[in-house]
């Protein structure tokens, strides 16, 4: 039983605030690669909004942004 409570207490996760919510002045523009790349992997692949800290809206935006930059050529489709 003490073993399940030590283990819960670890698990807790951290709330994270949208970075586009908090900075009202920042917009998601694909012509800014070194704000989109903080929301791709090592592998180049969008993140969830779980590890990004983004609200839906905000989610949605970035992703569309990600793609129109890959197609630019500002961002990578994958890595190795």
């Amino acid at each position: 039983m003490n073993h399940n409570q030590n283990q819960n207490q670890n698990n807790i996760q951290i709330k994270r605030q949208c970075l586009f919510c908090i900075e009202k002045e920042r917009k998601v523009d694909y012509k800014d690669p070194q704000t989109l790349r903080r929301f791709l992997s090592q592998r180049a692949k969008i993140l969830q909004p779980k590890r990004t800290g983004a609200c839906t809206k905000h989610q949605r935006h970035v992703a569309n942004a990600i793609k129109r930059a890959r197609f630019m050529g500002l961002l990578p489709y994958v890595s190795k």
